[in-house]
C-alpha cells in the first residue's frame, strides 16, 4: 500500500479507466457488430419484399384463373338423372323376363 499521494492518486486514476474499459471489446469490433446487425437487418427487409411479390403475383395470378370452366361436350337431353351405369358402359345384363320369353319360344320348336 502506497502512502505517498501521488501514487494514490495514479491508482485510483488506473482503477478508473479501467472502470471505463468498455465491456463490448474494442472500437472495431463494436463497429464490426453493427454492420453485421445493418447487413442481418437489410436481407429481412429484402426477404418481406420478396415475399410480399410473390404473395401479390399469386393473387393476381388467382383472379385471373376462370373459376370453373365450360364443359365442352354438350350434355345429352335424353339421359335421366337416375341412369344406369353398366348400361351406359355398354354392359347390359340380361333380364328374366327376356330371357324366360326367349327360352319359351325356342325350346317349343
Amino acid at each position: 500500500m502506497a502512502s505517498d499521494p501521488a501514487e494514490l492518486q495514479q491508482e485510483v486514476r488506473r482503477e478508473a479507466r479501467s472502470a471505463l474499459a468498455p465491456l463490448a471489446g474494442s472500437r472495431a469490433q463494436s463497429l464490426q457488430r453493427l454492420q453485421i446487425g445493418l447487413f442481418g437487418l437489410a436481407a429481412m427487409v429484402l426477404l418481406v419484399g420478396l415475399a410480399n411479390i410473390i404473395l401479390t403475383n399469386a393473387k393476381e395470378n388467382q383472379a385471373r384463373v376462370v373459376p370453373e370452366a365450360a364443359a365442352t361436350v354438350a350434355a345429352d337431353s335424353d339421359s335421366d338423372g337416375a341412369s344406369d351405369p353398366l348400361a351406359a358402359a355398354g354392359v347390359v345384363p340380361d333380364e328374366p323376363e327376356a330371357r324366360g320369353s326367349d327360352a319359351a319360344p325356342a325350346s317349343q320348336p
